[in-house]
C-alpha cells in the first residue's frame, strides 16, 4: 500500500478539516498560514491523490433511535476464498453494519453494528446476519456506552 510524504503544511491541512470539513478554502487558508490559491491547490492534491477520500456529516445514532451498538465475532466454517466472498459480500449490503474487518485470532470476521432495540437486533440476527452461507459462530458484545469516539486520524507533526 503506498504511503505519501506529506509536508507539515498538508497535514496541518488534514488535520483541520478532519476537525471541521465545512470550513471555507479561506478560513482553511489562515488556519494553515497560508494563501488561499496556493491552499486550494494544496488541497485539490491531496484529494487526487486520494489522502481526501470524501467528506461527510457526523449524525448522532441517538438522536435517530439507534440506541443499540454491538460488536459481534463472527467465525466461520471454511475460510477459503469461496466463503470470505460470500460473507463480505453480503454484510456489505446490510445497513445496520457500520464497520467489518477481517480478523487475526479467534474470530474471523468483527463488526460493528447499530439497531434501533434489542427487538430489531434480535431480526439482524435472524433474519440477515446467521442466513450467510458458511457462518458457523457469533459472539456479540453489547456497548454499554462509548468512552473514546474519534473520526479524526491521528496525524503526526501536524501541530
Amino acid at each position: 500500500m503506498p504511503t505519501f510524504v506529506t509536508d507539515a503544511i498538508d497535514r496541518r491541512i488534514l488535520s483541520e478539516l478532519q476537525r471541521d470539513g465545512r470550513m471555507t478554502n479561506q478560513e482553511l487558508s489562515e488556519k494553515v498560514g497560508l494563501s488561499p490559491s496556493p491552499c486550494l491547490r494544496r488541497l485539490r492534491q491531496l484529494e487526487s491523490d486520494g489522502l481526501i477520500i470524501g467528506y461527510v456529516a457526523l449524525v448522532s445514532p441517538e438522536k435517530l433511535g439507534l440506541g443499540v451498538t454491538a460488536f459481534i465475532r463472527v467465525r466461520l466454517d471454511q475460510q477459503d476464498d469461496r466463503h470470505l466472498s460470500l460473507f463480505e459480500e453480503a454484510v456489505a449490503q446490510f445497513p445496520e453494519v457500520m464497520e467489518c474487518y477481517l480478523m487475526t485470532g479467534d474470530a474471523d470476521y468483527q463488526l460493528r453494528v447499530v439497531v434501533d432495540d434489542l427487538k430489531a437486533f434480535e431480526d439482524f440476527l435472524r433474519h440477515k446476519l446467521t442466513r450467510i452461507e458458511g457462518v458457523s459462530q457469533l459472539t456479540t458484545s453489547f456497548a454499554l456506552r462509548p468512552i473514546v469516539y474519534k473520526t479524526a486520524l491521528p496525524i503526526g507533526g501536524s501541530t
